[in-house]
């Protein structure tokens, strides 16, 4: 265990290689990129390093005040030079489920702001086809079972409300959060995203879809980054 967070401790501060200064970054949510925020903090004390950031989520954004770094809100700033978050999954086409920490929302919003998104993850997280990983979907409180059901019914699968204890997992929009337990059948990521956006319960979906542009890979082996052909880097 202490191997396999050593691995993801360098695959996170590995991802920091591709923040400059004067860049407005989008700060993930998860843990391997929260040693990201740390590295960039320390970058920022003992190197100068000059940037803002973006977090997505109320966890995130408690570690980067604490680290140092100056956040600033979205909707003040011009889009966002990169962003590096986690995944929960990713295919060879580069899509990638995520939503595994609650923070979909936010992450998808930064991510959609951002002009290039690196991921960090455990080699584990790579797969063939999506959809090991339960599909993460934001559904609002209101009638949650009728969304619930209406979901169950598109994708033919098992969709339970995520639970904490003797309640919901409560995201920090104050949505809840249904998990979709598709199995290997994510072939078409794009097709999936469009369909269960159209049910009127569904805030947002953690299918990520043509965004990510490279993945900085903590396996056995050491740390790899694979950039994405198709990608903006």
């Amino acid at each position: 265990m202490a191997d396999v967070e050593e691995l993801k401790r360098k695959a996170g501060i590995e991802a920091c290689k591709f923040v400059k200064s004067g860049m407005k970054v989008g700060l993930g949510t998860g843990s391997t990129v929260k040693h990201t925020v740390v590295e960039l903090g320390r970058r920022m004390a003992d190197e100068g390093l000059e940037i803002v950031g973006v977090p997505t989520s109320l966890a995130t954004e408690k570690l980067a005040k604490e680290v140092g770094i100056k956040l600033v809100e979205l909707s003040e700033i011009d889009g966002l030079d990169i962003v590096i978050d986690g995944a929960d999954e990713y295919d060879p086409n580069f899509q990638l489920i995520k939503g595994g920490g609650a923070a979909l929302l936010r992450e998808k919003i930064v991510a959609q702001e951002s002009s290039a998104m690196v991921v960090v993850a455990d080699d584990r997280k790579r797969v063939e086809t999506l959809g090991a990983f339960p599909l993460p979907i934001e559904v609002t409180p209101f009638s949650h079972e009728a969304t619930v059901r209406a979901l169950s019914r598109l994708l033919d699968c098992r969709v339970n409300i995520r639970m904490a204890g003797d309640g919901p997992v409560i995201t920090d929009n104050g949505n809840m959060i249904a998990d979709a337990h598709t199995g290997l059948k994510i072939v078409d990521p794009v097709s999936a995203e469009a369909d269960i956006l159209l049910i009127a319960g569904v805030v947002q979906v953690g299918l990520f879809n043509n965004m990510c542009d490279a993945v900085v890979l903590a396996g056995t082996n050491g740390v790899e980054t694979v950039i994405n052909p198709n990608g903006r880097l």
